[in-house]
């Protein structure tokens, strides 16, 4: 069928490939860097208590088989193997199943740990990761030009990234509507970048036009995808140049860069090269796919047009199509969970507390923020939603307390600075709530810190060992 591909997308493809197999390898590297002690054995939400009362039916993952921290490391490795050989470009060299196999294995890789990830891995980002990865199974390799249902496909998926999210702006925070939430945005995002702070102060009047801006990108500009070019091109470059605003704007984990990856299919470089014609298998094969896909998409573009619109929800869970959307409210305050340890014998309110230092979430007010993004600092950002409300500290947060009066050498992995040597733990630990501003820039010049904080109230009072905290 000579509709079936689309060789003028051949460098896109090329592109948007090896763009997403970079993010792949960021995915398993964060893996195996940190969920040893966000969901390994002695994990905060271990895996083994999470597959024991979950059936595999509702989150399929190999570790319902057989869960061991050396497995999932060595689980989460492959993947990163995996992720540099498509970045190399080995499955351009493979026969077209072949490559289409070694596409399948990191999505399969991946799915196994989100659905096992539990709150860690409940982002929007990792599903999207999933289901933009699902479809690169089927884009083809030099043996064919790309199927334009495919290239259809994930241009569907960017206008339900956009599109939901302005919707949820709209529906959402009156701030959205009068334009004013990037007046405190900037200041009360998860997790700011070095560049926030110069966001913030920029004039109001520039606010509006941001939020102006982001609202067009989103809820008109998401439409003109599906137009001939170069019009599709252009509204795909406009969605990059926004996401870039926003990677300089915060740390987003891979959120903004998954969404630039997909852009980047959409764009027409102009150069086709290579065979056009495809097997029939293969075409059989996608259009197959494509139209379980576009069936399962029912529900999906249900929720965009509900009043009852939903954020960042899996409607199948190999997590092909699901719902996006961000910050459809805007804290107007920032507040922080600081959390301190003394090895005095009393915590007295004057014992010899100390603080320890997260790489990513504010703590010392002299701190700059550093660029994180599009690796996923998944504790600094759990922190930040239970600054929110202690509701979201679940059972987590008491067994964190736990491995730091323990010491606990995976977990301080997780943290920037441990103010205990290894070998002379806290006898206590305790949390507190502190109101956080930006300085102005008077400040900045006499203090030299991007931060003023304000105590609020105790969130955890003085715990030891002995004593099993369950939440805040």
């Amino acid at each position: 069928m000579e509709w079936f591909t689309a060789p003028e997308y051949w460098t896109s493809r090329l592109v948007f490939q090896r763009a997403l197999a970079a993010l792949y390898l960021f995915a398993f590297l964060n893996a195996a860097m940190q969920c040893r002690a966000l969901i390994g054995e002695r994990g905060m939400l271990p895996v083994p208590r999470f597959v024991a009362r979950v059936p595999f039916r509702q989150a399929p993952s190999v570790f319902h088989l057989h869960y061991s921290d050396r497995f999932f490391a060595a689980w989460a490795w492959a993947g990163c193997a995996v992720s540099v050989a498509l970045l190399a470009g080995l499955d351009g060299l493979l026969p077209l199943w072949g490559g289409m196999l070694l596409w399948l294995v990191p999505w399969a890789l991946y799915l196994s740990i989100v659905n096992v990830g539990q709150t860690w891995y409940s982002f929007g980002w990792e599903s999207l990761l999933l289901e933009v990865g699902f479809l690169a199974v089927f884009l083809g390799n030099d043996e064919v030009a790309p199927p334009i249902v495919v290239l259809f496909l994930l241009r569907w998926i960017l206008f339900r990234v956009e599109f939901g999210a302005g919707l949820i702006k709209m529906r959402g925070d009156a701030c959205w509507r009068k334009l004013t939430c990037l007046d405190h945005h900037h200041e009360t995002q998860p997790m700011p970048g070095p560049l926030s702070w110069f966001f913030h102060h920029l004039p109001k009047p520039f606010h509006r036009v941001e939020v102006a801006a982001n609202h067009f990108t989103q809820l008109v500009v998401p439409f003109f995808l599906f137009a001939p070019q170069p019009i599709a091109t252009a509204a795909a470059s406009l969605m990059i140049v926004t996401q870039l605003w926003l990677v300089l704007s915060g740390n987003f984990a891979w959120l903004n860069w998954i969404t630039i990856v997909v852009a980047l299919s959409a764009v027409d470089y102009g150069a086709p090269r290579g065979p056009s014609d495809a097997p029939l298998w293969y075409e059989v094969l996608v259009l197959a796919v494509a139209a379980g896909l576009v069936a399962l998409s029912y529900r999906p573009a249900r929720n965009l047009i509900s009043r009852r619109q939903v954020m960042n929800r899996s409607f199948d869970p190999l997590h092909l199509v699901n719902t996006y959307g961000a910050f459809g409210s805007v804290s107007r305050l920032r507040y922080e969970v600081v959390i301190e340890g003394t090895a005095d014998e009393v915590p007295r309110e004057d014992a010899d507390w100390r603080e320890y230092e997260f790489k990513g979430k504010p703590g010392d007010p002299r701190r700059w923020p550093r660029q994180y993004a599009p690796y996923h600092l998944r504790l600094d950002w759990l922190m930040w939603f239970v600054a929110l409300s202690p509701a979201y500290a679940g059972s987590w947060f008491g067994v964190l307390m736990q491995r730091l009066l323990e010491n606990d050498r995976d977990t301080l992995r997780l943290l920037r600075r441990s103010p205990f040597p290894a070998d002379a733990p806290p006898r206590f630990v305790r949390a507190r709530l502190y109101r956080y501003r930006y300085t102005t820039w008077r400040e900045l010049r006499e203090t030299g810190a991007c931060w003023q904080r304000t105590y609020v109230r105790e969130f955890l009072p003085p715990t030891r060992l002995e004593v099993t905290v369950q939440r805040a």
